[in-house]
């Protein structure tokens, strides 16, 4: 049976959400347990999985769904006691004792007086105004919050481009500044590259990259996806790459985003060509317009690297813009190890900036029938994201997904349930993921998709890749190991995984 309960306009932090969720389902008699935010996208993952309990009928976007499926009417009983006790717990953390957590700015700053930098993560609606009083205090801002009006972004970078601040994003998930890694971030070597990012994850796989071919970053600036657009203008974008261009500890630059708007474009370009060091772009989506382009994340790395050899950011330094040896012959093989009428690729992919690349690498290959809902190039829209169509990309990170619940990177539930579902699909030959490691993320992926991965290895080839380092609190080599030991074919990069899954999916189109 499921049962739900509606807190009215309650909000939590989406790992609380998904603390007490796992809490929940460890309960014995508990087969599942949800706890989220009541926005329709939510809805619709919990009808999805039979978890959508009469009692929502009346919640609103703003309440707090509590659904269990559970044995009986007991257990069920005593897991929506556990929810509130839990909950209640959380909501008077803080509020005693010594060490009693500031609750708002001013607070925070007679505690670290000497602060420079806010980084602000609460309900969106409320994010705005705290980056103001950030702004008007001269701290720079990294706005980690979504579903911040485009408006007030505009207002804030406007106002800290006049005070010679910066605002990373709003929805900026990741960034290195000084060395100290914010938000989603890996722990990688200090060097002389700096980076500047509309893309969190491609900012994890380039700065790690880096550290696993022996170099190291400078400064690592998220801008918030928006900012390369129309209405935005770039305004972190340029500013941040201004700062690189006369910081005497970067010597070469690495600028990330998908295509930015054509007159935003024209000004990055014109100020990469002024800033005096090698700058090398990857605007995936985009086909480079010279050598110092890269058609994927791996390709902006291995540049960027080789341009600390030299200083020339414009010639190629290995396959990884192409499908190459090894990888073509690993996907002829599991070509030729799919069972008769499987023959789809499916990418469920954390990383939105993954997401975008796998249809790059697609596109490149030539493979045909790619749907997404993040569509990209010749890729069609998705009319259902919990709904596969051939080939398909799916952003697990967006927002129909992530609204009032956690990241995929962090709460891996979703992801493990479609696997299962993509594995039993008849028509499907291949499973695409990617594992991205590092602070914030899930501290032990392996533990979740390991099992998953074991069973649908027995149907389908399973490809990922992991992105991340050996100083990451995970451990690259260890999680490695343990995918590949499931069953997991791990690739060296994200393009790669794609390049392997897409051939694979190639070749059993035309067989």
């Amino acid at each position: 049976m499921v049962v739900g309960r509606i807190k009215k306009g309650a909000y939590y932090d989406s790992v609380t959400l998904m603390t007490v969720a796992r809490e929940l389902a460890l309960l014995e008699g508990v087969d599942d347990a949800a706890v989220v935010m009541g926005t329709p996208e939510n809805r619709a993952i919990l009808e999805a999985s039979s978890m959508l309990a009469p009692e929502f009928e009346t919640a609103g976007g703003n309440d707090l769904l509590i659904a269990v499926s559970a044995k009986s009417a007991d257990v069920a009983t005593r897991a929506l006691a556990a929810a509130d006790e839990v909950l209640d717990g959380v909501g008077r953390r803080g509020d005693e004792g010594p060490a009693r957590v500031p609750k708002s700015l001013g607070s925070a700053l007679e505690v670290v007086p000497d602060a420079n930098l806010a980084l602000i993560s609460v309900a969106g609606r409320y994010a705005g105004g705290l980056a103001r009083e950030a702004l008007e205090r001269g701290l720079h801002v990294m706005l980690f919050s979504d579903n911040v009006p485009l408006a007030t972004e505009v207002q804030l970078k406007a106002r800290a481009h006049e005070r010679g601040l910066l605002v990373m994003g709003p929805d900026c998930g990741t960034a290195i500044v000084n060395g100290v890694p914010l938000g989603f971030a890996n722990a990688v070597r200090r060097g002389p590259i700096g980076i500047v990012a509309a893309s969190g994850t491609g900012l994890q796989e380039v700065s790690s990259i880096i550290t696993n071919r022996g170099a190291g970053v400078s400064q690592a600036v998220g801008t918030g996806g928006r900012d390369v657009s129309a209405e935005v203008g770039g305004v972190t974008f340029l500013d941040a790459l201004a700062a690189l261009g006369e910081d005497d500890d970067t010597r070469v630059i690495v600028l990330i985003s998908k295509p930015p708007d054509a007159e935003v474009s024209a000004r990055i370009r014109s100020l990469a060509s002024r800033v005096g060091k090698p700058v090398v772009t990857v605007f995936l989506g985009e086909k480079p317009r010279d050598r110092h382009g890269a058609r994927t994340l791996a390709g902006a790395a291995f540049k960027a690297v080789a341009a600390l050899e030299d200083g020339r950011p414009d010639r190629d330094a290995g396959p990884v813009d192409t499908l190459e040896g090894a990888t073509n012959e690993l996907a002829e093989e599991l070509a030729s190890a799919s069972a008769p009428g499987r023959r789809y690729v499916r990418a469920l992919m954390s990383g939105g900036t993954f997401a975008s690349e796998a249809q790059v690498v697609f596109e490149d290959l030539g493979l045909g029938g790619v749907y997404s809902n993040v569509p990209l190039g010749r890729a069609v829209p998705l009319d259902d994201p919990l709904v596969s169509r051939a080939n398909t990309v799916v952003d697990m990170g967006s927002d129909e997904f992530t609204v009032g619940r956690p990241h995929p990177m962090i709460d891996y539930s979703l992801r493990v349930k479609r696997i299962r579902e993509e594995a039993a699909d008849p028509d499907v030959a291949v499973i695409l993921l990617d594992v991205v490691l590092g602070y914030g993320s899930h501290a032990d992926p392996a533990s979740e998709l390991a099992p998953v991965i074991r069973d649908a290895a027995e149907r389908v080839a399973v490809v990922c890749s992991v992105t991340g380092t050996d100083r990451d609190p995970q451990g690259r080599r260890a999680v490695y190991m343990a995918l590949a030991e499931a069953g997991a074919h791990i690739a060296r990069t994200n393009a790669e995984a794609c390049a392997v899954a897409g051939r694979i999916g190639q070749i059993l189109e035309g067989a």
